[in-house]
């Protein structure tokens, strides 16, 4: 089963939908694709009319959702919470990361919702850690 199918959607959420648009304009139509372009290339299609910041924060997810195999959303509260590479999640605080993570999901699904628990925070870590040695 390709990652792409596993992880889902290749579809992004709305407020990327210009970047979305630029990205399968050049043949860019999934995680992997992504994850594999250079600083050169996400120039290259920041010009022609995508975000060049926006660009790099999806990278970063897509390297999350590549290379430790996590799930787009999950890349996603790393990336708010301030994790933009495997390395820097490998080497994470598993405490610290677990109550970064557990805020972002309140304030963003309000009071009630649960955060990851600190045995899947540490299952995070160790993904990355194996992905990054």
């Amino acid at each position: 089963m390709s990652r792409q199918r596993r992880h889902g959607s290749w579809q992004l959420p709305p407020h990327f939908a210009r970047e979305q648009r630029r990205l399968e304009a050049a043949g860019i139509r999934g995680w992997q694709a992504l994850a594999e372009l250079d600083d050169a290339s996400l120039r290259l299609l920041a010009a022609d009319g995508a975000s060049e910041q926006r660009l790099r924060r999806l990278r970063g997810q897509a390297l999350l959702v590549e290379q430790v195999g996590l799930e787009p959303q999950v890349a996603a509260l790393l990336l708010h919470a301030g994790i933009a590479t495997p390395v820097g999640l490998a080497g994470s605080d598993p405490q610290w990361l677990q109550r970064q993570v557990g805020r972002l999901r309140r304030n963003l699904l309000g009071a009630a919702a649960p955060g990851p628990s600190l045995g899947t925070v540490q299952g995070w870590i160790n993904q990355a850690r194996r992905a990054t040695n």
